[in-house]
């Protein structure tokens, strides 16, 4: 893939770049280097890096982001996405979102650099708005199988021959008794329903949503996107999608709704996304704040929804279990069956032997006490 000229060599890397192009070299612009970039600033956690013979050195991530700001920047795109596989990363968090215990870890996926300069890239490169759209839809989709938050809100309303709660003088003046319609009053009052502030901004990032999906041609078939606008757009009719801007940056969730938390913080990055503005939703050409996805971590939900899917009892499957400062991927405990799993995301397993590193890491993790 091509790129424009503000990216490296004009071309996409992939992920653990290295290890798939070992002869690989970039060309240096004389006299310049660039300082690595690490994920949420972790060391361990390298992103891209370029060495000083010119290789490149990266990890499981892929993303945008600038190696000299407003001049240079880099696309790294998924080590899997070859022919009939550009979705792959969505697929796998399809996958994980099937189990709605898992969303929660979902935003552990990525980093967002806000405060850095956009990056101009295509629609099609976008690697970010698909994976917070999918996030989105199915934090929205549990909300509706729970059912919409009702709560108070303020409305006005134009009554006939009654009033109720404030009468809003100056309004019934001008547009009531100045054209002779004296049984008309402007009122203000309180009503109890599901269109209060949280409803209308999920409300209107999905309308944002709905514009994005017919602009990219890999998604907008996807039977997911299909059956969950089918499942949660009848819930949302009563709702309106007018919030204020103001609105949207200031709403803090009820910790009494806490399915709203992530559902609500999902729909102002989206709507940030965008701008705030519908029709950038469509936009061919877009601009994106640099960013970067973990896939490691999602190929790791990933398993773990396919662990729960083949192990559903409660209490199977322990993730993340910590012992003595090790932190191992999975414990399975079902049915007499005692296994400590981990999750590799190394293509390599698809045709080699296990890498010997691996099996000690696992075995060594197996020979805990604190584990049985």
């Amino acid at each position: 893939m091509e790129l424009a000229d503000h990216f490296l060599d004009r071309q996409a890397f992939c992920e653990h770049h290295d290890w798939i192009f070992r002869n690989y070299r970039t060309t240096l612009p004389v006299g310049k280097s660039f300082e690595p970039l690490y994920f949420k600033g972790d060391k361990d956690k390298c992103c891209f890096e370029v060495l000083p013979d010119g290789r490149i050195n990266n990890s499981y991530f892929i993303g945008v982001d600038w190696l000299i700001t407003g001049k240079k920047a880099v696309y790294v795109e998924p080590k899997v996405n070859t022919a009939g596989q550009q979705l792959a990363y969505l697929q796998m968090l399809f996958s994980a979102l099937q189990h709605a215990e898992l969303l929660e870890h979902s935003t552990e996926l990525f980093e967002i650099k806000w405060k850095d300069p956009a990056v101009p890239i295509s629609q099609q490169q976008d690697l970010l708005t698909p994976l917070l759209v999918v996030q989105f839809l199915q934090a929205v989709k549990n909300i509706v199988h729970k059912g919409l938050k009702k709560s108070y809100y303020r409305v006005q309303q134009t009554l006939s021959g009654r009033v109720k709660g404030k009468i809003l003088v100056a309004e019934t003046l001008k547009h009531s008794h100045s054209k002779g319609r004296y049984l008309q009053t402007h009122c203000s009052f309180d009503v109890f329903g599901v269109d209060g502030k949280e409803n209308r901004l999920l409300k209107k990032a999905l309308v944002f949503v709905q514009r994005y999906l017919p602009s990219h041609k890999n998604l907008n078939g996807e039977r997911f996107f299909q059956e969950t606008f089918q499942y949660v757009m009848p819930a949302f009719e009563g709702v309106s999608e007018t919030v204020s801007l103001e609105e949207v940056t200031t709403l803090v969730t009820n910790p009494f709704y806490k399915e709203y938390k992530l559902a609500i913080y999902l729909a102002k990055l989206i709507l940030r996304r965008f701008g705030y503005a519908v029709n950038n939703a469509s936009a061919q050409q877009v601009t994106t704040p640099p960013f970067w996805i973990d896939m490691s971590k999602l190929f790791e939900l990933y398993v773990l929804g396919l662990l729960k899917d083949r192990y559903p009892h409660t209490g199977a499957i322990t993730y993340h279990p910590s012992t003595y400062g090790n932190e191992l991927d999975f414990l399975i405990n079902v049915d007499g069956l005692q296994m400590v799993a981990d999750a590799k995301y190394k293509l390599k397993y698809q045709s080699n032997n296990p890498n010997h590193d691996d099996i000690r890491q696992v075995s060594g993790y197996s020979r805990l006490k604190v584990v049985y």
